[in-house]
């Protein structure tokens, strides 16, 4: 069958505005380096005229970089109106593409919303609502339990009067004890006696002492 009515065209893709835009982009680039020849000729024929005289030979030239700069100019025309497609088409493609990422973020919503309907229906409110009052009754409870464990028994009752005149006293015997009045009176005992019993010695200060250590009196 194919031998008789042949194979088919392949259909072109639609034509897509990345690609368009790609295109019109590369012809902006080759009309710029055209530009950019047309001015380096332009200041050939510039320096050239500078060092002519006025002649024939000078006008010569002169129509020449005239025709470049018609050139020029009309290159310069077909850039900005590339230029301004390229502009155009990007501004669609972005529209299109901020359609496109709108249209994926509702998708997702609906189905979020979808999976939450169902999630909810899993969920009563009222059992939750129960739940809760069943904790708050149970930490009552819990606190009352704990109040009742930590009553004492046998307590007497005793005057506050007491209690803050002991509490006065307390800190007077603090005060007492931090007394170190009685460190004073140990370093000024008499120092050590040094030597043998039965041998005349002296302390630590010089001061002759007897065999148990005491000041000798001395003799009449």
């Amino acid at each position: 069958m194919y031998r008789l009515f042949g194979y088919g065209k392949p259909k072109a893709s639609p034509p897509n505005l990345t690609d368009c835009i790609g295109s019109v982009d590369s012809r902006a680039e080759s009309v710029d380096k055209k530009i950019a020849k047309l001015d380096a000729e332009l200041m050939k024929y510039k320096d050239q005229m500078k060092k002519m005289r006025d002649g024939p030979s000078k006008n010569m030239v002169k129509q020449k970089a005239m025709r470049v700069l018609k050139q020029k100019r009309m290159y310069e025309n077909q850039r900005d109106n590339l230029m301004q497609q390229s502009f155009n088409m990007e501004q669609a493609n972005y529209t299109v593409q901020t359609l496109k990422d709108t249209k994926t973020t509702v998708d997702a919503m609906k189905v979020g919303l979808k999976d939450m309907k169902k999630a909810y229906k899993k969920v009563d409110i009222n059992k939750i609502e129960n739940l809760q009052d069943d904790l708050e009754d149970m930490m009552e409870d819990a606190n009352e339990i704990q109040e009742i464990m930590g009553r004492s028994y046998g307590t007497p009752e005793i005057d506050e009067g007491d209690l803050e005149a002991e509490l006065d006293a307390l800190g007077d015997e603090l005060i007492m004890d931090d007394d170190s009045s009685y460190l004073d009176e140990a370093s000024s005992a008499p120092s050590i006696p040094e030597g043998l019993p039965g041998e005349k010695s002296t302390n630590r200060e010089g001061i002759l002492v007897d065999e148990f250590g005491l000041p000798q009196v001395p003799a009449t």
